[in-house]
């Protein structure tokens, strides 16, 4: 059985599972071998350090699949932001057909891309944010919860909630992230009116993920607690794995710590040391409450074909019995 939805038609890829930009992860390797095993990956701009940097690894991935992949540009506000215009152009001068957006007021770069027939998925943290980007011109909306790892919002609404009370609204396809990572949580997420998933912490914990073993080995050691909420004080909430360092930021706000208090700490160079050296106590980096329902460490087409496998039975078999049973009960 193929899970054919509008999403999966909409970008050309088999199965509804999606890869989404993730920084100082989502490298070629990783989108490659996703793509390879029939899902959907995005290469993450801001990883790289230039645009031209960000050309020779969109290069790099062509040279490891044929299949589609995208790339994603996260647009955040920053005292010194990067040169978004030049990382949008490396990505239309690349060829790339599918974007991931991300941030803050993305309507120039939505502009932009769609005058070059470029696909572009707006990842966002509510209803009204999902609304907005619709009427911006997008062709589909991501959804993020609670749940997720990163930045989910300010307003604190699980998936559970946010998924069909987005689903009743926006008419786009919408994919479902945060607190994704197996085939319950796929079908639940066809139940509630997403057309497929998109995966974060999941994908940092494959073969072919580009972090540190250990770190790999960590995600799966944590539960769904090992989390910490930090930056809440700033209303910036970012959800991370919970270590030395996220517990040091969310005591320093407790006692009223500003944001320059607690800049060394909270530094993106620290958190790119975390997967490179294998410390966890090294920096901040991103994990979501999914990491509860990691429990091991597979390739990226063993993750996606027993996550398709698992969901047609439970599909055709648990929940066509259910359906059975209560028929044969009325």
């Amino acid at each position: 059985m193929a899970l054919k939805t509008r999403f999966t038609e909409l970008v050309g890829i088999e199965h509804p599972i999606v890869q989404g930009g993730m920084q100082w992860v989502g490298r070629a390797e990783l989108v490659a071998a996703v793509a390879n095993a029939g899902g959907l990956g995005f290469i993450t701009a801001l990883t790289q350090p230039t645009p031209d940097a960000l050309r020779e690894e969109i290069a790099r991935c062509r040279a490891l699949t044929d299949k589609p992949f995208g790339v994603n540009l996260t647009i955040l506000p920053s005292i010194n932001p990067p040169p978004y215009a030049e990382f949008r152009q490396a990505i239309i001068d690349s060829g790339v057909k599918i974007v991931e957006t991300a941030g803050n007021k993305p309507q120039e770069h939505v502009d932009e891309f769609k005058k070059h027939g470029i696909i572009v998925v707006h990842k966002c943290t509510s209803v009204r944010h999902g609304l907005s980007a619709e009427r911006m011109g997008v062709d589909a909306i991501s959804i993020d919860g609670f749940e997720c790892a990163g930045h989910p919002g300010e307003d604190d609404v699980p998936g559970l909630i946010l998924i069909p009370a987005a689903a009743d609204k926006i008419k786009i396809p919408m994919i479902a992230s945060g607190g994704f990572g197996d085939a319950r949580g796929l079908v639940a997420a066809l139940a509630l009116g997403a057309e497929g998933v998109n995966m974060g912490t999941r994908f940092m914990c494959t073969k072919e993920s580009p972090i540190h073993e250990a770190i790999k080995q960590q995600i799966v050691a944590n539960d769904e607690r090992a989390t910490d909420l930090i930056f809440r004080t700033m209303h910036n909430t970012s959800r991370v794995a919970r270590n030395a360092v996220s517990q040091q930021v969310v005591a320093l706000e407790k006692q009223g710590a500003k944001f320059e208090d607690v800049r060394e700490l909270v530094a993106g160079s620290r958190g790119r040391n975390v997967y490179e050296v294998g410390d966890n106590d090294a920096g901040i980096w991103s994990a979501g409450q999914v990491q509860g329902l990691i429990h091991d460490i597979p390739s990226c087409a063993e993750l996606i074909s027993r996550m398709v496998a698992e969901a047609e039975a439970l599909i055709t078999g648990r929940m066509a019995r259910m359906v059975t049973r209560s028929t044969v009960n009325a």
